[in-house]
């Protein structure tokens, strides 16, 4: 049994090699410096087919249901629920035991210096390779991504070529604050400037229906409702940036505005802070979302009925 290792050395070393030959014939000039890119949080088909060739992790987040439909040989399987807790009211949020998540992520066998690839189904499932990736990124995984257009672009030409998995992983939990916000955060921030609150459920969750056990029903004061899946087109694929700005523009966000996103256990909204992240945009997931806002006290945490 063998753990997949990810070692760019040789790689980067070529690289270096070429860049050093073409700036001794070239001529010293000026440059100012690029502007720093946007990291990736959503990949093409080309880019992980490449990743996998090159022995990323594939992590097949898909409900039982998909998988069983389409199965996705050698990748490793694994839901979202994997990372939370049992309690129905925290069930969104992250176990606060790093070392218990530790050791659950270095079970599926993924290191910090080897890159994830993520895949769900675009069309029939819930954004739930968003979330992870969320997750992980969350976690402090630098090099976690989700497939564009999901299992069937990923599918489409054929097997790609995953790689077994054998062996535990060597990652190890660094929590970031940049992409998460609790409730008591979100709480403090209702009615500030240049914050915008998402709420990426269906219509009808936003106006008070709650069909997924919610203890009360209606959303978060103020926030603006755009549903997940408008984020993508009718393949499923992820919207260029610049239309997920306008979107976002439509919804009277300034284009430096903070924007935080929930749904009713933080999959959905993950997956959009994924989106949002990899378009750009500052963006964060209230992962406990409406199971645990609306457990809360009525009083300090309200929810607004009706269409606006």
């Amino acid at each position: 049994m063998q753990t997949v290792s990810y070692n760019p050395t040789r790689r980067a070393f070529l690289a270096l090699a070429a860049v050093v030959g073409v700036l001794a014939a070239t001529p010293f000039t000026a440059v100012p410096p690029a502007a720093a890119e946007t990291p990736k949080w959503v990949i093409p088909v080309a880019e992980a087919k490449q990743l996998i060739s090159g022995g990323a992790i594939v992590l097949d987040v898909r409900g039982k249901a998909l998988k069983e439909e389409a199965p996705l040989a050698n990748a490793v399987s694994v839901e979202w629920p994997y990372f939370t807790k049992d309690n129905k009211a925290q069930k969104g949020q992250l176990l606060d035991d790093d070392a218990e998540l530790t050791k659950r992520i270095q079970a599926l066998g993924i290191s910090a210096d080897v890159p994830v690839v993520v895949v769900a189904d675009s069309v029939k499932g819930w954004g739930e390779d968003g979330r992870i990736v969320w997750t992980l990124r969350t976690l402090g995984h630098p090099s976690a991504f989700f497939v564009d257009g999901g299992i069937a672009a990923l599918t489409k030409d054929g097997d790609p070529g995953i790689k077994p998995v054998a062996g535990n992983g060597s990652f190890e939990v660094k929590r970031l604050a940049d992409y998460e916000v609790k409730k008591e955060e979100l709480r403090q921030l209702l009615g500030s400037t240049n914050v915008v609150i998402l709420d990426t459920r269906e219509p009808r969750e936003y106006a008070g229906e709650t069909p997924y056990g919610e203890s009360r029903g209606g959303h978060v004061p103020g926030a603006k409702h755009v549903f997940y899946k408008d984020f993508l087109d009718a393949n499923g694929d992820v919207l260029p940036p610049d239309q997920i700005r306008a979107k976002l523009a439509a919804l009277g966000a300034s284009p430096d505005a903070e924007v935080i996103s929930y749904c009713t256990g933080g999959i959905r909204s993950g997956f959009v802070t994924a989106v949002l992240n990899n378009a750009g945009i500052k963006a964060k997931n209230y992962a406990g979302s409406m199971w645990d806002w609306s457990s809360a006290d009525a009083t300090e945490y309200p929810l607004v009925t009706g269409a606006n």
